[in-house]
């Protein structure tokens, strides 16, 4: 190599659908995507089928044919929401090509499976988790998801997310300074599938009906309709309609519109790899009330918000009250503006990913 001459590491980075979902685990693809490039990587982006996990036939066929065009030791970093579905192609293409599984939280856990589904697709990621050179999770709890899947421990690295740095949230009384009376804004970022828990949200809501509270629900319905048209049904039914807002999946201004106004910020998830909305409320001083899953309990001490156990309505109705007490919410918020120091960055992700890739492939990146 010419003196001088810069080394540019080639990469292929394989993802399901459109990167530009506005989702947890497709925000983590882009920023990686964008931060390797900024580091002078050639990754190339090759889209899949959004049908993944579930593929149709064409779905498959398409997958085949990106694979075997791709050259001979290619480093592909391969998402896992599609990646896990496609176990014969994995296959098929392991001794050609250098495969890094993306797993942000495997697929059979996905809520609301019946046990036929979540047998196949455990078995086809476990099929598809022996090809790979390694794989990265996004959080401690997911390496311990897939001791099942007889993934050996030095061929797993955790690459938490990033937190883009934030202004501090104002809230309710600060966006409208000269109102007084406000309800308390509760704020929910996840898109309306089952896992994310709505539905126990709305059960503990419901019962604290006689406090002055307003919940601003911002999320896509479009990933699990039957699901979202069921909370829909829900919320009217518990009398809620006038106090439950759903906005739809917004854009990066709408949305830091909607975290600016939130004086507690709530997710009710069952299962998270990391919770990236939770590091992002977080990161503007907003108190939390959610689970204990993924990276949440590490992100959120007991002086920034509260942690309930999955599933348990009771708990989460007793931390909400808690919380929309005006002294525990002060207390809280000042707990959660300390904490927004000890997030990580982008660049700091990007750093361990790079770290992570040399050593799965035995330094061997793909020079030119």
């Amino acid at each position: 190599m010419t003196p001088g001459h810069a080394v540019v590491s080639s990469l292929v980075l394989l993802v399901p659908g459109d990167i530009h979902q506005r989702t947890g685990g497709y925000g983590y693809d882009r920023e990686i995507l964008a931060g390797l490039r900024r580091l002078g990587w050639d990754v190339s982006l090759r889209t899949l089928d959004d049908s993944f996990p579930f593929p149709c036939g064409e779905a498959r066929d398409e997958a085949v044919h990106t694979l075997a065009a791709l050259p001979d030791g290619a480093l592909v970093l391969a998402d896992g929401l599609a990646f896990g579905a496609m176990a014969d192609e994995a296959e098929r293409e392991a001794a050609r090509l250098r495969f890094v599984a993306l797993v942000h939280h495997p697929l059979a856990l996905e809520s609301g499976l019946d046990s036929t589904a979540a047998a196949a697709l455990f078995e086809s990621e476990r099929r598809a988790l022996r090809t790979v050179r390694g794989v990265i999770v996004t959080s401690p709890a997911t390496i311990r998801s897939l001791e099942a899947y007889g993934v050996p421990a030095n061929r797993i690295a955790v690459v938490p997310p990033g937190t883009a740095v934030a202004p501090l949230a104002r809230g309710s009384r600060g966006w409208h300074p000269a109102r007084g009376g406000m309800p308390v804004e509760l704020l929910s970022v996840a898109s309306l599938t089952r896992r994310k828990g709505y539905d126990l949200l709305f059960h503990a809501l419901a019962r604290l009906s006689h406090l002055d509270w307003h919940l601003t629900a911002a999320g896509s319905p479009d990933l699990d309709p039957r699901t979202a048209k069921a909370l829909a049904q829900q919320v009217f039914e518990a009398g809620l309609s006038s106090r439950v807002t759903f906005v739809g999946e917004l854009d990066e201004h709408r949305l830091g519109a909607a975290y600016d106004r939130a004086d507690v910020f709530v997710l009710a998830t069952r299962h998270e790899g990391y919770g990236m909305a939770v590091a992002e409320a977080v990161a503007r001083g907003i108190p939390i009330v959610s689970t204990a899953t993924g990276a949440i309990p590490d992100l959120v001490d007991d002086d920034s918000g509260v942690i309930v156990p999955i599933d348990d309505v009771e708990a989460l109705t007793a931390a909400l009250e808690t919380v929309m007490s005006d002294d525990a919410r002060a207390r809280l918020a000042e707990g959660a503006r300390r904490r927004r120091g000890t997030l990580p960055t982008w660049a700091d992700s990007v750093r361990q990913m790079v770290a992570a890739l040399a050593a799965f492939t035995n330094h061997g990146i793909v020079q030119r």
